[in-house]
């Protein structure tokens, strides 16, 4: 049993996957705007700062996790298991396309190598973090949902 308090996870849960959105989103907004406006210096810049950012957006992802884990007490069920189906493919969105994606542009923009290898995981990249960025944001939905109170009705 954690020795954490309940509203005390609530507010861990809701701070790490807020953070966790918001960096993947900075990480989508920041590669079109230098793709698009950009010079071949500040895309490096950015590729890099994506990749040592990863360690950031790790650490949300745990929090997060471990804390819906801690919330949800063993009791998987519901939109609470609608949330962990979707986080399972989030998690394998990220570290079987999103980090290799990542490191992969990083070398590349280093070694001056934008090319088509370039694009096509350029593209690969915003199209899986478009991905995550949708899925985390139907569970932020679901979860402010679980947190509405139950409305009963009463018969007349």
């Amino acid at each position: 049993m954690s020795t954490i308090s309940k509203p005390t996870l609530r507010i861990i849960h809701r701070v790490a996957g807020g953070a966790a959105f918001c960096l993947i989103a900075s990480f989508w907004l920041s590669t079109i705007m230098v793709e698009l406006f950009g010079t071949t210096d500040q895309i490096v810049m950015v590729k890099t700062a994506i990749v040592w950012s990863l360690l950031a957006l790790v650490l949300c992802l745990a929090a997060t996790g471990g804390s819906g884990f801690a919330l949800a007490r063993g009791q998987i069920a519901g939109l609470v298991a609608v949330k962990l189906r979707r986080m399972k493919l989030v998690a394998a969105n990220g570290l079987l396309v999103l980090v290799p994606c990542a490191i992969g542009l990083a070398i590349l923009a280093r070694n001056g190598q934008m090319d088509d290898v370039f694009i096509i995981l350029q593209v690969l990249e915003l199209f899986a973090g478009l991905i995550n960025l949708v899925l985390i944001g139907l569970n932020i939905r679901d979860g402010l949902r679980m947190r509405r109170p139950v409305r009963t009705s009463v018969a007349v």
